[in-house]
């Protein structure tokens, strides 16, 4: 970008040369110029600076709210945006260029700059309040008549976006894209060009940073995204109301036309429905709504859903899910947290948990009687206020014994010098835009330098939400920083990176005694994990086997945050993934253990694997060979609510 503009400075003194040498008699001009004293700015122009600059406050004002209220129509990935704001400035620059060459002929331009504002603020209220499915089947169509005609599928996801930004975000910012030229020909003199125009834009500007202030942390905080958009609304028809008796030369229609529009939105403004975005999201995604709160750092939703023969709730941040109390959840989540404290080589006393979500994590941490001290870093308040909703958390939002802390994870560790025998983390996918930072390998030497002696992290490696050749580099990023690296896995469509500095030893008497304790015992037995060789069955690999896989595959850093910029998923990468790393697997290196033990580890490791073959026929649409897999499960382990859970109260 720097060398760029240095190209841009570059051929602006070039035409500066040639025209300078074009008109030699100019030379003098300056001179004469600066002798003649520049023309006052009249009260008409002060007045269309002013306004010009409140609509300034108002249009990005606008783009905060539609960039939470768009966001469940398209994705928390980078793409999203770009499409988004792509479109918000497509609908200015067009809007300038059509009346661009008209604004000299206008012989009102005070109605037209009123027009244009009050119908702007008019438009993106109505637009809000009529989106409905059919968004989502014009998205729909979209998507297939690109990927038709491409074969590309970012590019049918891209057409995707477009159509939600077309359909909130185009219309307004043409309008206000239109009211720049007439604002320039109310505000500017001839004599006076380049005064004129900097101040026009420079005032706009301080509008835009005030309006993105007051709008994203005051408005939304205290009046949600529809009701917020409905002030901006009112405020644009109030602004232009003002531009038609300020302005001179205004005629009555124009006046009696925007003080009816005003009147008009002022009243849709007033029966808004407040919960407009919350009904979008449960026909989006099915069951009902049991919390939702519209924040200044982002829309926290509960809903209550159902499968075949299970009810569970479900967070949504941003509109998009991150994770729930269902047994797949709990499962991996529970196991997120307990099974690093069990297989630690010391005496854990601390842990952190980055990211509340649903609390399952950080209340498993409840469930350990051994540890002292328990802090989890959450970034968003309203997840925090959102957690009673979920099952499965051991009700840690009331329980002293659990340090919550109103901060960002990383921010956490970077601003506090205490250290942890265990650090585990399940934020949202690295492919979410800013969240990669907390995959990077610049993210885990901060986390490592925040270790005790012994301890440990643990990383969360969702495999459905990444490609193989992401999954790899996340892996070699963790690689890059623990010289002790193990594999397990959680669930069917989870892993878990557990590293220390120090050797990880699994010490099997330690084990087994850790998970006799009966808090753990019972937490774990919950999720279907009934003894320490269930427990040790979910090994995959070490640093050697994670070496293999990750093979020469760039590490994800800060200053290259590969993942988040990555090609979209392609759904058939996941069973080749998963059928990688399990084929991969090795013998855990017990220290202690018995040919018992041994037996029972590879007789819990083959029901499992046997399971997840299921799920991967289920997943592939082989349903012979799923109804073959889950009933041999079925047979040999009935009991497990783990398996129980996808198979039914009937297991025919």
């Amino acid at each position: 970008a720097a060398v760029l503009n240095l190209l841009v400075a570059g051929g602006a003194l070039l035409l500066a040369r040639r025209t300078a040498s074009g008109r030699p008699a100019d030379i003098g001009a300056p001179a004469a110029a600066s002798a003649q004293a520049e023309p006052p700015m009249s009260a008409q122009a002060r007045w269309a600076l002013a306004l010009y600059a409140i609509a300034g406050g108002l249009a990005l004002g606008y783009e905060v709210v539609w960039s939470q209220a768009i966001v469940q129509f398209t994705s928390t990935r980078s793409f999203a945006f770009a499409i988004v704001l792509a479109t918000y400035l497509a609908g200015l620059v067009l809007g300038s260029a059509l009346i661009a060459r008209r604004v000299d002929g206008l012989r009102d331009p005070w109605s037209v700059f009123a027009w244009l504002i009050s119908a702007a603020g008019a438009l993106a209220l109505l637009e809000l309040t009529l989106l409905g499915p059919w968004l989502l089947s014009a998205q729909s169509a979209a998507d297939q008549a690109v990927r038709s005609l491409t074969g590309n599928t970012l590019a049918g996801l891209s057409a995707r976006f477009a159509m939600a930004g077309l359909s909130l975000v185009f219309v307004p910012t043409l309008l206000l894209g239109a009211a720049f030229p007439v604002v320039l020909r109310l505000a500017v003199d001839t004599r006076r060009v380049g005064s004129g125009v900097g101040a026009v834009l420079a005032l706009n500007t301080l509008g835009g940073i005030a309006g993105t202030v007051l709008t994203g942390f005051v408005l939304v905080p205290a009046l949600g995204l529809v009701y917020s958009l409905a002030v901006l609304a009112v405020a644009a028809c109030a602004l232009g109301l003002t531009a038609v008796f300020a302005g001179q030369g205004v005629g009555a229609f124009s006046r009696i036309g925007v003080a009816a529009l005003a009147v008009l939105v002022f009243g849709s403004a007033w029966m808004a429905p407040s919960d407009r975005l919350a009904q979008l999201l449960t026909r989006a995604r099915g069951g009902t709504i049991d919390f939702y709160e519209e924040s200044h750092g982002a829309t926290v939703a509960v809903i209550e859903q159902r499968n075949a023969s299970n009810s569970f709730h479900r967070l949504y941040i941003q509109g998009v899910s991150n994770s729930g109390d269902a047994m797949t959840s709990m499962r991996y989540m529970r196991l997120q947290a307990l099974l690093p404290l069990i297989v630690h080589s010391g005496e854990p006393r601390s842990a952190l948990v980055i990211g509340m979500g649903t609390g399952i994590t950080a209340g498993a941490l409840l469930a350990y009687p051994g540890l002292q001290d328990r802090v989890v870093a959450e970034l968003l308040p309203a997840v925090v206020r959102a957690v009673p909703r979920f099952d499965g958390n051991y009700r840690l939002w009331s329980d002293p014994r659990m340090q919550v802390r109103l901060r960002d994870g990383r921010r956490e560790l970077m601003q506090s010098e205490q250290r942890y025998d265990l650090i585990t983390l399940e934020p949202p996918p690295p492919s979410a835009a800013g969240v990669v930072n907390l995959y990077s390998t610049d993210f885990y030497r901060l986390a490592a330098q925040r270790l005790q002696t012994g301890g440990m992290v643990a990383q969360w490696l969702p495999l459905p939400t990444q490609n193989d050749e992401d999954t790899r580099s996340l892996v070699q990023s963790f690689l890059a920083v623990f010289p002790h690296a193990t594999l397990w896995t959680t669930e069917l469509h989870e892993m878990m990176l557990v590293g220390s500095m120090q050797p990880i030893v699994l010490d099997t008497a330690r084990i087994a005694e850790r998970f006799a304790q009966p808090p753990v015992q019972a937490a774990l037995a919950e999720v279907g994990v009934a003894s320490p060789a269930a427990l040790l069955a979910t090994w995959v690999g070490g640093r050697t086997m994670l070496e293999r896989y990750a093979g020469n595959a760039p590490e994800v850093t800060d200053d290259r945050p590969r993942i988040e910029y990555a090609g979209w998923v392609r759904r058939s990468e996941f069973p080749q993934q998963l059928t990688t790393l399990l084929d991969g697997r090795t013998v855990p290196p017990l220290v202690g253990g018995n040919a018992a033990l041994m037996e029972d580890i590879t007789r819990e490791r083959q029901i499992l694997y046997r399971f997840y073959s299921a799920g991967l026929n289920a997943y592939l649409g082989q349903r012979e060979e799923w109804a073959r897999d889950i009933q041999e499960v079925a047979r040999h382990d009935p009991d497990n609510p783990y398996y129980r859970w996808f198979i039914g109260t009937n297991a025919r």
